[in-house]
């Protein structure tokens, strides 16, 4: 249901249809956030999937576990029993608000420091549960602690460490414990580029979704393709970091991609896109140079983007240069993961899609440092074609070349 306003100026429900899309504004972590998504998608999915904060767990989806606890204008409720269209206006904190990696809660600590983690599938639901009692009912007892805490469960049978460190911090801030610290304007956007974005309470557009700045934290875990590559570029290596030190020309080098736009602090947004037989991808996503030493040859960028229809990639890559007798040897060493339809390919598949793209690249490079411009056309991404038959005409080169020495 939503909301019109009839000639006398009283608002009147309307209904929506379970696909229509709905636009909430809502603030979420002390960032102004506006959603254009379908009625029947829940709070829940709406963290999760469009802005992509997915501490919120989903666990039952009928609000027994507990899992999904938020606080919804300094109360707790569950997201996955609320629709994201009833918090119009709302004031939403989640589990990423509570603290930062490097200025942990008083409760965050205490459960680290007592062990109360174990899976921590349960442990965002607690972490918010217990903000929540600590913060209106400071003078709770160790005895209710039990009851009080009872709407979440333990997948891993550790209460007794949770309500350890739930005493703990009770007992080092009787008066109340400190608001969430980690409450600020930031970039948040979906990891499956649902249309849900951050602006600053201006209408949610096409530019507004390119030019949002946002951090790019790298999962941990070993990457889904490790690419280490190297090849020879026939012009002075001066030549090369003249394109390096041009982000506007170094990104018409890439393969299928284009930048969007500037966003300070060596942000950068942009499209990319990569067709691989009937999977058509376009990411949309930001990059982050985070180093750019031309005296040591290096340049290092992070990278992360998303389409529509839920994959998702995340790339840190590095650059190095060396002077040669005859050019520039250039080599990349990137480590790249992936989620959705992309991670489909196999590790094999996508790690020849990256090779190729370099090599495309480094064609790209040569002529742009060569030049001093742009590469005369579009480099485009890897077609299907080329992805399948490349590797059959590497064969048969290295084969002819064989049967030559052979016979000489």
């Amino acid at each position: 249901m939503t909301e019109a306003v009839t000639q006398n100026g009283k608002p009147r429900a309307v209904k929506a249809a379970a696909d229509d899309l709905v636009e909430v504004r809502m603030t979420v972590n002390g960032t102004a956030a506006v959603l254009s998504l379908p009625a029947r998608v829940t709070l829940a999915d709406a963290l999760r999937d469009h802005l992509g904060l997915t501490g919120t767990h989903v666990g039952c989806e009928h609000g027994v576990c507990g899992m999904c606890t938020v606080l919804v204008d300094g109360d707790a409720a569950r997201a996955c029993l609320l629709f994201a269209v009833q918090l119009d206006g709302a004031d939403v904190v989640t589990v990423e608000g509570l603290g930062r990696p490097d200025d942990l809660h008083p409760l965050q600590e205490a459960f680290g420091r007592n062990h109360a983690l174990q899976c921590g599938f349960c442990t965002p639901g607690f972490l918010m549960s217990s903000y929540d009692l600590l913060s209106n009912q400071p003078e709770v007892t160790e005895e209710e602690l039990p009851a009080e805490l009872s709407g979440v469960i333990c997948r891993c049978t550790g209460y007794r460490n949770i309500l350890t460190a739930v005493r703990e911090t009770r007992q080092a801030h009787p008066d109340g414990i400190p608001a969430p610290g980690n409450c600020a304007h930031r970039a948040l956007v979906g990891r499956a580029g649902h249309g849900g974005g951050t602006t600053d309470g201006r209408e949610a557009t096409d530019e507004t979704e390119d030019t949002r700045r946002m951090d790019i934290v790298l999962p941990d875990g070993d990457p889904t393709i490790a690419v280490d590559i190297g090849t020879e570029i026939g012009v002075p290596v001066d030549a090369v970091w003249r394109v390096f030190d041009d982000v506007s020309l170094l990104a018409r080098c890439l393969p299928g991609a284009e930048l969007t736009g500037d966003l300070g602090e060596d942000h950068y947004a942009g499209r990319a896109r990569v067709s691989v037989g009937p999977i058509k991808l376009a990411f949309k996503g930001v990059a982050h140079v985070v180093e750019h030493d031309r005296a040591g040859q290096r340049l290092r960028v992070l990278a992360q983007g998303q389409d529509t229809g839920g994959a998702q990639t995340q790339a840190d890559i590095v650059l190095r240069t060396e002077a040669t007798a005859t050019g520039t040897v250039m080599r990349a060493k990137a480590d790249v993961y992936l989620t959705g339809r992309i991670a489909q390919f196999g590790r094999a598949l996508a790690g020849d899609v990256s090779r190729r793209m370099f090599e495309q690249f480094a064609d790209a490079l040569r002529e742009a440092a060569t030049s001093g411009q742009a590469p005369s056309g579009p480099v485009e991404a890897p077609s299907a074609l080329k992805l399948l038959f490349a590797p059959l005409f590497d064969r048969i080169r290295t084969a002819l070349r064989r049967s030559r020495r052979r016979s000489s």
